[in-house]
C-alpha cells in the first residue's frame, strides 16, 4: 500500500530515530550505584524504556517493569534527580541514529512537514538532535513534560496537528512501540510501526499499526 495524501509526519524518538539504550543504560545504573543499589544488564533497562524519565527510576528502583507501588515519594524524587543530572551531562557519548534515519529523514523533509513526539523529558531532545546533527530537520517537537498527557495519550498528537494546521487524516504517526500506536489509534490517524526499537519484547504488530517496516528506509515506500 501507499499512504496517501499525508504532508505531515510524527515520529518518535527513542527506538526510532534514535538508539539511546546504552547512555540511557548507564545513566540508571550510574543512579542505582550512588544510592547503593543493584545494577542491572543494558538488556534488561533496555526493556524499562519508553514511558518517560520518571517511569523509567522507578522501574529500575522496583528491578523490574512492573513499579512496586510501595516506592518512598523522597527516595524516588533523589533517585530521578540523580539519574537526570547525569544522563543530561552524558546525552550523546554512545547515542546514535537508527541506520538509514538521517538520509531518510533529508529525503522526506523535501515533501513533507516533520515532527517529533517523545515520551523523553523535552529539555534532552534539542541537545541530542544536535549532537547527531539532526536539529533543522523538524518544525515541531513535544516531549514528555510539555503537555499534561503524554503518549500513549492521543493529546500530543492532536496538539501537533493543530499547532501545524494540518488534519488528522493528513498525518501519520511513525514509532517503535505500543505508546506510539495506542496514540495514533485513539485519534484515528494512521501510524506505522518499527519493528527494531524498545517495545517490551512484544511484537509490535499486536497493537495494529497501519504498516509494520524492519528498516527506516522501508518508509520511503509508503509516502
Amino acid at each position: 500500500m501507499k499512504f496517501e495524501n499525508k504532508t505531515l509526519l510524527i515520529f518518535d524518538l527513542d527506538g526510532t530515530l534514535i538508539n539511546s539504550a546504552l547512555d540511557l543504560a548507564l545513566a540508571v545504573n550510574y543512579m542505582l550505584k550512588s544510592l547503593e543499589k543493584e545494577t542491572f544488564e543494558e538488556e534488561i533497562i533496555h526493556g524499562w524504556v519508553g514511558n518517560g524519565a520518571l517511569t523509567l527510576v522507578k522501574r529500575a528502583l522496583s528491578g523490574s517493569r512492573i513499579v512496586n507501588d510501595m516506592l518512598d515519594k523522597a527516595f524516588v524524587e533523589k533517585a530521578l534527580i540523580i539519574f537526570l543530572d547525569y544522563y543530561e551531562k552524558n546525552l550523546c557519548n554512545a547515542t546514535v541514529a537508527y541506520p538509514h534515519v538521517i538520509s531518510t529523514l533529508k529525503s522526506l523533509k523535501e515533501n513533507y512537514t516533520l515532527a517529533i513526539v517523545t515520551n523523553k523529558p523535552f529539555a534532552f531532545v534539542e541537545p541530542i538532535l544536535k549532537g547527531l546533527e539532526m536539529d533543522n530537520l523538524f518544525e515541531c517537537i513535544l516531549g514528555g513534560d510539555s503537555l499534561k498527557k503524554k503518549k500513549p495519550d492521543p493529546l500530543p498528537l492532536l496538539h501537533v496537528c493543530e499547532t501545524l494546521n494540518v488534519p488528522m487524516n493528513n498525518t501519520l504517526m511513525i514509532g517503535d512501540s505500543k505508546n506510539d500506536i495506542l496514540a495514533a489509534n485513539a485519534c484515528g490517524m494512521d501510524s506505522v510501526g518499527v519493528t527494531y526499537g524498545y517495545n517490551y519484547g512484544e511484537d509490535i504488530a499486536l497493537h495494529k499499526p497501519t504498516v509494520i517496516i524492519h528498516d527506516f528506509s522501508e518508509l520511503l515506500g509508503y509516502v
